[in-house]
């Protein structure tokens, strides 16, 4: 049995919080168990983009704080860092308060800019990755993720989270080497199976439904979420929203890798009674990622049965955020002949479904199309 621990949290107010996390760490075994005196830990947040914490699109400064406050108790010394989609490290860790929450605690802004590469022979979709200097100089990892929805993965959890140990704009070229979701969702696990994070603790007191994993609805579900093992945590958050674990294939690939369980019957649930923060109304496509991809009429039902980001014209700005980040080539999202003035335009024969350019819209203006094909069967495969 692992397990998993959920701690009752309703606000952001630091006591409370600092008294949530201290139990949660307590009931996995204390602070003791995942950091050591003189030991480098890096801290792993979610820094998505440059984005104040009353967004919830990163983790919230004060779990942050509060979980550094306990790990420093061992006497380790930390680090934090992340690698945004957007802009650098130092922005996002200073608009989303960390760097000013990080300064007392003489806490060090981690490398995320300089890359190195590594050979991971267990790798069974990825045996290179690209690692952030930062990841390889620490002695160990404590991730903190942020429960939202994610286009590509349904949720943006635990697993999700080590993206970021991916410097800058290489996550893109991850995209375009493995664009099918499944095929992605394996590099995802060889990765987290590769950098190991000790402990994760999920920042579920806000989070993000519907258009996330930036640009979706506040969701409070009032709840810290511990444990040492990355998809019975994830699968647990599942439980959480009403969604069938199995549709989340990071969940699936890292069971079968061994990385964990998302099996109900393995899970020890302790602290507070899950039920006290379960939402059906949790908005979150609840269909498998990719069930349609049998060769031969893949392309086909790429085009006609995985859904499609799209602009809203309304809600567009023209900043061209969505031409920088989309890694294709030849671009599947670019302006019309040139003209700036104008919304722009998707070309999926192009787009490989990424979903880079609804990541990280600033406006929220791009939203995911599910095609009628894929709504008519899922309904009926229910």
């Amino acid at each position: 049995m692992v397990q998993v621990e959920l701690i009752g949290c309703e606000t952001y107010d630091y006591n409370a919080v600092k008294k949530a996390v201290e139990k949660g760490i307590h009931l996995l075994g204390g602070p003791e168990r995942f950091a050591h005196k003189g030991e480098r830990i890096l801290l792993k947040p979610n820094l998505l983009v440059p984005s104040r914490p009353e967004r919830c699109v990163t983790t919230h400064p004060t779990v942050f704080k509060a979980v550094a406050e306990v790990l420093l108790t061992t006497g380790a010394i930390l680090s934090y860092g992340d690698s945004p989609s957007l802009g650098s490290t130092a922005r996002a860790a200073k608009n989303s308060g960390l760097m000013d929450a990080a300064e007392p605690l003489n806490m060090a802004l981690a490398d995320f800019k300089t890359g190195k590469e590594v050979y991971f022979e267990d790798g069974r979709q990825n045996r290179h990755f690209v690692i952030a200097k930062g990841v390889l100089e620490c002695d160990g990892i404590v991730s903190l993720p942020k429960l939202k929805t994610h286009g590509l993965t349904r949720i943006t959890g635990c697993v999700k989270n080590q993206f970021g140990c991916v410097p800058g704009f290489l996550k893109g070229e991850y995209h375009v080497k493995v664009p099918d979701a499944t095929d992605f969702a394996r590099m995802l696990v060889d990765l987290n199976r590769f950098v190991k994070p000790r402990l994760y603790i999920m920042d579920g007191i806000c989070g993000m439904d519907g258009n996330g994993p930036r640009s979706g609805s506040l969701k409070k579900m009032k709840v810290l979420l511990f444990s040492a093992d990355p998809i019975a945590l994830d699968a647990t958050v599942c439980r959480l929203i009403d969604l069938n674990p199995e549709y989340v294939p990071t969940t699936v690939l890292g069971k079968e890798c061994g990385m964990g369980t998302y099996l109900e019957q393995e899970i020890e649930l302790v602290g507070d009674d899950l039920d006290e923060f379960r939402d059906r109304t949790f908005d979150v496509v609840r269909a498998p990622v990719t069930p349609y991809t049998m060769k031969g009429i893949k392309r086909f039902a790429k085009n006609r049965l995985v859904s499609k980001p799209y602009i809203v014209e309304d809600k567009c700005s023209r900043c061209g955020t969505c031409i920088t980040m989309c890694p294709a080539n030849p671009k599947a999202v670019n302006w019309v002949d040139g003209d700036t003035s104008r919304v722009p335009v998707h070309s999926y024969a192009n787009c490989i479904r990424c979903y880079c350019c609804q990541e990280v819209c600033p406006e929220g203006a791009i939203e995911l199309n599910v095609p009628l094909a894929r709504r008519f069967l899922s309904y009926f495969g229910r």
